[in-house]
């Protein structure tokens, strides 16, 4: 007979486990930009600093590790610049590609 798993003991997704690389912390960056959803970008960079270590990740961006949580928050706006040092410290950046429509 098999035994049945049952969802609730099932271990809870955790994307930052999944983001071992630069090059995983890119594929992940990009695919939440190209979605669209500006309000996610902050969120994603969140999960890929979490994967770093947000002390390691807020010392090299120039900022507090309770900054970083704030401007990394789901429903944050951060500046453009906060954004750049943080992909910086992450070892990734933002490149713009022109869109064929």
């Amino acid at each position: 007979m098999t035994k049945k798993t049952r969802i609730i003991d099932l271990p809870e997704f955790d994307m930052a486990r999944q983001l071992r690389s630069e090059e995983d912390i890119a594929a992940y960056v990009t695919m939440v930009i190209e979605d669209g959803d500006a309000s996610e970008l902050a969120h994603a960079l969140g999960v890929a600093a979490k994967s770093r270590g947000m002390s390691e990740i807020a010392q090299a961006a120039g900022l507090t590790r309770e900054a970083l949580y704030k401007a990394l928050r789901p429903d944050a706006h951060p500046r453009f610049d906060t954004i750049n040092r943080v992909c910086t410290a992450l070892g990734v950046r933002l490149v713009a590609q022109p869109i064929h429509l």
